[in-house]
Order: structure tokens, then C-alpha cells, then sequence
């Protein structure tokens, strides 16, 4: 799978369809998918967005006219540095930052309140 994942193409997101058996080979994976997705679920489904020249947040090419403020195709990458979204990933495929317990005592909002 890290094969396969490294030839892979930038996208908007990645998903591993795994259980608690697969976490040893989800965490090998991880870092490749890190460099490839802007977001990463775990057991879920993403949205279904194409990264190429004619998709803007207003949709396929002509539904749009502005795409200065697109999120998504390739024009994104001009609106966004490199975050990383973690969605339902167990923790023990989480950065250390952002594991439960905060250990780096990074400032982030749990359920709306603010920690650290």
C-alpha cells in the first residue's frame, strides 16, 4: 500500500477503511498521505470533489465566474498553506500534539472549549 500511495496524485482527501487490526499498517501509511491529501479520514466517506483546473467551490466550469476564492480544484492551492484535517482517526494514529490529554500543551478548541 505504500507503494501504491506514493505514486498517487495530490487530493483533497484520503481514506483508510480499517479496523483496530490495521493500525500498525495505517500508521506506516500515514506520512505518505500526510504529503498527498489535505485530509485524512478514518472509516468514513469524503466529499466527492475532483482536484483539477475546471472545479471551483462553485462547481464544474461555467458555474462559477470568480475563482480567486475557490477551496477546492487546482486553484486552491493559492488560498492555502498545507493544513492537514484528522478526521475519527484512532489516537494512536494521531501527531503527538494532538493526542487526548494534549501532552504538547498546544492551544485548541475540544467541543467548543478552549484547552491549553
Amino acid at each position: 500500500m505504500q507503494r501504491v500511495a506514493a505514486q498517487l496524485e495530490g487530493q483533497l482527501t484520503a481514506t483508510l477503511q480499517m479496523d483496530d487490526g490495521d493500525l500498525a499498517a495505517a500508521k506506516a501509511l500515514l506520512p505518505i498521505l500526510e504529503r498527498k491529501a489535505g485530509r485524512i479520514l478514518a472509516n468514513g466517506w469524503p466529499t466527492g470533489v475532483e482536484v483539477c483546473h475546471a472545479m471551483v467551490h462553485g462547481g464544474p466550469y461555467p458555474a462559477t465566474s470568480d475563482s480567486r476564492t475557490t477551496s477546492v480544484g487546482s486553484a486552491a492551492i493559492f488560498r492555502f498553506l498545507r493544513p492537514v484535517c484528522y478526521q475519527a482517526l484512532p489516537e494512536g494514529l494521531l501527531p503527538e500534539p494532538l493526542k487526548d490529554g494534549n501532552p504538547w500543551g498546544v492551544s485548541r478548541l475540544v467541543d467548543g472549549k478552549r484547552e491549553a
